[in-house]
Order: C-alpha cells, then sequence, then structure tokens
C-alpha cells in the first residue's frame, strides 16, 4: 500500500514537472484578438535613456539610472504614450541575474507609476556584433546609434556551448515576470536577419542568418517554456508579407512562431498603409514596433492618423536625443554630422531637457492619444 501511495505521488509530481517544463502552444486567432481588445490604443516609443548609449549601459548595476527614466517616462505620460519598447541583453544576466531582475522589477514600478506598460526584448541582431560588459565607449562623434551592441553577440552566436546560457536568461527574465500585469508582451528577437551591411557587414559572421535560423524556434520555445501570460512576438521588417509561403525562413519562423503580429516601417504613410492592409487579412493583432525617420517620408504627423485608423499599436524609434544620436539619420555612418546638425531631426521626440523637438508634433501625439483632452 505504502509503495502504491509512494509510486502514485512520484508520478504526480514528475506529471506536474512535466506540464510546467512544455512549452504552451502559439496563441490561436481568437485568444490574441481578445487580449487586444482588452488594450488601450497601443502607442509609444522604443526607449534608451539619455544616459545610456545602448543596452548594457542601460541595465549594468553602475549605470543603471532610474532618476532620469523616471523623468522622461513623465514627458511620456505627458504626451499619452502607455508602452515603452526596451531592449534587455544577455550578458547582463550573465553578470548578474538576480540584480537584472531587481532592476527590471524597479523599472517596471516607475513604468507603472507613469501608467506605461513596456515591451520587454530579449535578443537583437543590429550594429556592433561584439558586445563587452563593463563601461561602454563614448558616443563617435556625428553618428547614429555608434554604440548599440548585438545580443546575442557573435561570439556567442557562433559557439553551440553558449546555448544553455542563452537559454537559462531567456527562461530566467521571461519565468521572472511571465505573470506581471505590467508588461505588455516580449519582443523575442528583433530584426533577426540584419546583417548590418552598412555599418559592421565586413565583421559579421559569414554564416549569420543560418545560425540565427537555427536559434531562432528554439528562443520561441524557451520563452513559451515559462508559461508567460503576455504574447510572444518577433516582428517583421524586409520582404514580401502578402502570404506566408512568400516570406523568407526566418521571417517565416517569426510568423508562424508570433502569437501577435508586429512589424517595423519607415517608409512613406502609403507604404505604410499597403503594408497593414497586407498583415490584416491574417487576423490576428497588428503592433507597429518601429517606424518615424522624418527625413524618409516617415512622421508622427502621417502614421499615428493612419495606424489609429487601422487600430494598430504605433512605437515610434527614438524617444529622447541622448548618448545614442539617433537625431542623426543612418547615412551618418558613412558622412557623420561633425560640422553642422542634420536640417531635420531622423527619430527622437524630445530635447535632453525635456523640451519637444517641435511642439506642434507633441500635440499632435497627445491629440492621437487623447491626452490634449485631459490637461
Amino acid at each position: 500500500m505504502y509503495l502504491r501511495i509512494t509510486m502514485a505521488l512520484l508520478f504526480l509530481l514528475s506529471s506536474i514537472q512535466f506540464f510546467a517544463q512544455t512549452p504552451t502552444a502559439r496563441w490561436n486567432d481568437a485568444k490574441a484578438n481578445e487580449w487586444y481588445q482588452h488594450q488601450p490604443w497601443i502607442v509609444g516609443s522604443n526607449y534608451l535613456p539619455a544616459s545610456a548609449i545602448n543596452e548594457l549601459e542601460m541595465w549594468q548595476a553602475d549605470t543603471f539610472d532610474p532618476v532620469q527614466i523616471d523623468k522622461e517616462f513623465g514627458w511620456a505620460e505627458s504626451l499619452g504614450m502607455n508602452t515603452m519598447r526596451v531592449f534587455l541583453h544577455d550578458l547582463v544576466w550573465q553578470q548578474d541575474s538576480a540584480g537584472l531582475r531587481k532592476r527590471i522589477d524597479q523599472f517596471l514600478e516607475i513604468a507603472s507609476r507613469h501608467h506605461i506598460r513596456p515591451i520587454l526584448v530579449l535578443f537583437d541582431s543590429c550594429w556592433d556584433p561584439y558586445p563587452k560588459l563593463g563601461p561602454q565607449h563614448p558616443p563617435i562623434p556625428g553618428v547614429h546609434n555608434s554604440g548599440w551592441v548585438q545580443s546575442p553577440g557573435a561570439l556567442a552566436l557562433k559557439d553551440p556551448a553558449q546555448e544553455p546560457r542563452l537559454r537559462a536568461y531567456v527562461e530566467g527574465v521571461v519565468g521572472a515576470f511571465a505573470n506581471d500585469p505590467r508588461v505588455l508582451a516580449w519582443d523575442v528577437w528583433n530584426e533577426p536577419s540584419n546583417t548590418n551591411g552598412g555599418a559592421y557587414g565586413r565583421v559579421e559572421l559569414p554564416d549569420k542568418k543560418q545560425r540565427v535560423l537555427d536559434l531562432l524556434p528554439k528562443v520561441f520555445e524557451w520563452a513559451r517554456a515559462a508559461h508567460p501570460s503576455q504574447p510572444l512576438t518577433s516582428g517583421l521588417w524586409e520582404g514580401d508579407w502578402s502570404a506566408p509561403e512568400k516570406l523568407d525562413p526566418i521571417a517565416r519562423v517569426q510568423f508562424e512562431h508570433s502569437d501577435v503580429i508586429s512589424f517595423h516601417n519607415y517608409n512613406w504613410p502609403e507604404d505604410f498603409e499597403q503594408h497593414v492592409v497586407l498583415l490584416e487579412k491574417y487576423h490576428r493583432p497588428i503592433i507597429c514596433t518601429e517606424y518615424m525617420a522624418r527625413s524618409v517620408g516617415s512622421t508622427f504627423d502621417t502614421i499615428l492618423p493612419i495606424a489609429k485608423q487601422h487600430h494598430v499599436a504605433a512605437i515610434n524609434w527614438g524617444f529622447v536625443a541622448g548618448k545614442s544620436q539617433t537625431y542623426f539619420p543612418w547615412d551618418s555612418w558613412e558622412k557623420p554630422y561633425v560640422l553642422q546638425p542634420p536640417p531635420v531631426w531622423f527619430h527622437d521626440v524630445f530635447r535632453p531637457d525635456g523640451q519637444p523637438y517641435r511642439e506642434r508634433e507633441a500635440q499632435i501625439i497627445r491629440e492621437a492619444t487623447g491626452a490634449s483632452n485631459s490637461r
């Protein structure tokens, strides 16, 4: 009798452990749309405090700046923004997982005070493929995003022995906040197929895309293993989206594993709307996680009305002019703006002192979000 009870208990415990570790399936259309129906119209920015040049400087203990974040989130709240897309980094987790959890919790508490629910980004294929912990180099004068770093970096991406560490990061950080209502969503990997041809292409791994393609489905699986209450996504950003079979292999993984569809578009408003219409036929919520590059035709004035009409979430690149220098355009990598500033800011909404780059632009955002009615 005792043996049978013991065996039954062991079976029960093993079953609980099995189901706890088994990833949940991708949300079906109904669940994704039900989640979206309970959200306000989602509007915000990709966020990095003015005091940080990249994700490492934002999250490392020595340079984490809650006072700056609190101040800048006050500016966001004044515009009616209710989300911020924020990049994490695997190396900070490796260095001090408990400390990073504590800092993320503090960050979410600050965001909550300002009625902002962030989207947290786990991995990113953009810019410098060789991240290093510790003090970060100062901005390169006149150059857009001169210090941003990839996660995982090339050294981790090419080394299969690093995979358990990356898995621990994904499962650890998602698991820590899987049921936290302060988190809006998880962006699993930013622009995974980006090879940074104009800036770092010569030092990228020659087989980077294949390595990312091998890892990306696993990252979705690891994130699901934590059973997050929030949706997972990874944004489409290039190629033909008109049918799943026309997607390139990496984009196909992004599309097939995302609970909600996200995308990037920095083009003219008519192109933005065309891509929205293409994505609407998949009958899932749509989040634009990157837009707004003034000098190439993507502006708040033109994009926000389209996004609101189609009930598409709108998250622009760049919030405050700081060490990231994303008010300089992409071509600053070829011709740095060291003698004079660009005639028009590329990204960013606020100057370092909290004044909007354009007051009329700030008013347009407030009118779109309804914040102007409460002032």
